[in-house]
């Protein structure tokens, strides 16, 4: 075990959570003598040592007390609330962190290296104590405990705390048992390394409770247990509903102060009112389908639905969806591909309801949430049947048709409803492009909406463009399910065309309820396999989705299926060859047909690709993956001439004579 990693299997080898097994209470019984009026330099006075633990903290603060200490040691646990997993434990270490290098790294740091100051960082579930021990070289000791935290707000008189001191060894010597137990079972110290380099990226190894594991060789987390998470569930409860009251509140004047008369508090109730008016009008208007898989059942709008439905019923809906994926061998331009395309996006989008306790499974069991994407985009050329694609895959979900309209498209706008809309996913209609880049981007990037708050039915989000959506970014192409078709209708054809009205029409929801219950047979085995952490690799729920979706349309469709109906997984959606099929066959069509804009350096191991245009170069760029090494040089994309061959399927080389293979072509 000498090379056990950070991110290696953690074996349980030592218990340290460091709580007593046991329901009785360490109770301290004191007696009062008299109050006094005390400075906070007056309390610390006289001592030469400091141990302390604290949980919300001043680090100005912090750093004006320890200039009265020679030496001092302190405990940071956390002042929000924690549900102590790995993830957790993480991100508050890396926050405190960089507070810290921000504010006082100087300080601190020489400190540290000096050996006058250890700094430790929580890392299991501990109490509320606000702990200072001082000792003296004389021999003096003093315990300072109560309620405040090592901060000036806390210390300064300027809020209501209790603060109570002894004088004395016995008391002393107990409170400084309880200090070191603490100290070695559930902390990490805060290495001077930590302080300066420790981030959420490539120094992730350095955060306190990495070098931990490096030392100890493994470490134990301890999560909430399941009476703690109720206290967690309720402290979320009260920040999404301060979340929601906040932009009913008026705003704080200049010097931050809020001045509140029974007028306003009249308009603050008339605004929160107005706000529930407009999510119960949200919830009426969007459908709330619940899956549940471990009672396997699923409702929509809070009715039960029955998911044995008559087999003629399901026969006459997969009749309906064949002959409306069929429709689009009248399109004109790549039909084929775009019937495999659409085909893939219905076996996701079917699938979006059972991506929220997906992802809340692997985020409870520090897995990755990649593979559970809950955005998707379809975009191409106009004329493309998207719209009515999607409308006609959520009739077969739900029963019905709902979208929002681009202009009503935000990061907000998007949050609200996926707080109010449950299961179905949320479709926005013809996004542009420069709305797409403003809004949508970031949304899709910061891609952590209900995992905080353990959500399990949220929905997905889909959106509809025009090919005047250029390039998707990286961050975008991984996080989102992307159908990019190429063949469309004249105007005409769009006209005449009577196959949607009459799917739209016919179709009920019987092959969805089949699939429901085909999943939920699935799904909770693939749940519990999360929990697993010798798993290679994630449970792949969208191939789980086809394999169902294949095994009804044996039983209840024609012998012979079409080749789009297959299997999938994840592969076909996000491996590079699927994310970069722009630029591979950009570049494809380039080389048979204008070779002049290819430059190729086998010395350097280089090539060259004249894009012709910034924008386009940038486009291309975006969908070439890391192997390529490519760099950008005004329309010119540079990459690795080995890697390109591989990922294009092209040899790269040029005739000697290329007026005489002219002639032969």
């Amino acid at each position: 075990m000498e090379n056990l990693s950070f991110f290696d299997e953690q074996q349980t080898m030592e218990n340290l959570n460091g709580v007593k097994d046991s329901k009785h209470l360490d109770v301290v019984k004191l007696n009062y003598e008299s109050c006094e009026s005390l400075t906070w330099q007056e309390l610390f006075f006289g001592y030469d040592n400091l141990c302390a633990i604290t949980y919300s903290s001043g680090i100005g603060f912090v750093c004006e007390l320890l200039d009265r200490f020679e030496q001092a040691e302190i405990i940071f646990g956390c002042e929000d609330v924690m549900d102590y997993s790995m993830q957790s434990v993480m991100a508050y270490q890396c926050k405190l962190i960089e507070r810290m290098r921000n504010k006082a790294y100087k300080k601190l740091a020489e400190r540290m290296e000096n050996g006058t100051l250890h700094l430790f960082v929580a890392r299991d579930i501990l109490s509320h104590e606000k702990i200072y021990l001082l000792s003296a070289k004389d021999g003096r000791k003093r315990v300072i405990m109560g309620s405040a935290n090592m901060s000036a707000a806390a210390f300064e008189g300027r809020q209501r705390e209790n603060i109570c001191y002894m004088d004395g060894d016995e008391a002393f010597d107990w409170y400084m048992e309880c200090y070191q137990t603490l100290k070695e079972k559930s902390t990490d110290e805060i290495g001077k390394d930590s302080l300066l380099c420790a981030d959420d990226g490539k120094n992730l190894e350095e955060l306190p409770i990495a070098k931990t594991v490096r030392v100890k060789k493994a470490v134990v987390i301890q999560p909430v247990s399941e009476n703690q998470k109720e206290e967690v569930r309720f402290a979320l409860d009260v920040k999404g509903l301060a979340a929601k009251f906040k932009p009913c509140v008026p705003k704080p004047d200049k010097k931050g102060k809020i001045l509140l008369s029974p007028d306003k508090i009249k308009n603050i109730r008339k605004h929160v009112v107005e706000a529930k008016t407009l999510e119960k009008e949200q919830r009426s208007e969007y459908p709330q389908l619940d899956v549940e898989p471990d009672e396997k059942y699923v409702t929509l709008n809070e009715q039960k639905l029955d998911l044995n439905p008559p087999k003629a019923e399901v026969e006459k809906d997969v009749e309906l969806f064949l002959r409306y994926m069929d429709g689009y061998e009248k399109f004109h331009g790549d039909h084929v591909g775009m019937q495999f395309r659409y085909y893939e996006f219905a076996n996701w989008f079917f699938c979006s309801p059972f991506m929220a306790c997906m992802r809340d499974m692997a985020v409870r069991y520090n897995q990755n949430t990649l593979p559970y994407p809950v955005f998707g985009l379809v975009y191409g050329q106009s004329k493309a049947g998207k719209t009515s694609f999607l409308e006609t895959l959520l009739k077969m979900m739900i029963g019905q048709k709902t979208k929002i309209s681009a202009p009503d498209f935000t990061r907000s706008s998007i949050d609200s409803l996926k707080q109010t809309v449950h299961g179905a996913p949320i479709i926005v209609d013809d996004l542009t492009n420069t709305r797409f880049s403003q809004h949508a981007i970031e949304t899709i990037k910061n891609d952590d909406f209900g995992i905080a708050e353990h959500l399990v039915n949220y929905p997905a989000v889909v959106i509809s463009a025009n090919e005047d959506v250029k390039a998707v970014a990286p961050e975008v192409i991984r996080r989102t399910v992307i159908c990019r078709v190429q063949a469309g209708l004249t105007n005409t054809e769009v006209m005449s065309s009577n196959i949607v009205r009459t799917v739209q029409r016919e179709v009920g929801t019987a092959l969805y309820r089949e699939y429901l219950r085909q999943m939920l047979e699935i799904v909770p085995e693939l749940l519990e396999l999360m929990k697993d952490d010798e798993q290679d690799e994630a449970p792949d729920i969208l191939k789980a989705s086809s394999q169902v979706l294949i095994n009804i349309f044996k039983e209840y469709g024609p012998e012979t299926l079409p080749e789009y109906i297959r299997v999938l997984s994840l592969e076909d959606y996000f491996s590079e060859k699927v994310t970069g099929s722009y630029a591979i066959k950009t570049i494809q069509n380039a080389w048979k047909t204008s070779k002049d804009s290819f430059e190729i350096y086998p010395r350097t191991n280089e090539l060259c690709y004249n894009a012709g245009a910034t924008y386009e170069a940038d486009r291309i760029l975006k969908e070439l993956p890391e192997t390529l090494e490519v760099r950008k040089s005004r329309d010119c994309l540079i990459m690795n001439l080995e890697e390109a061959q591989k990922f294009f399927g092209i040899t790269f080389k040029k005739p000697l004579f290329p007026w005489l293979s002219k002639i032969f072509e």
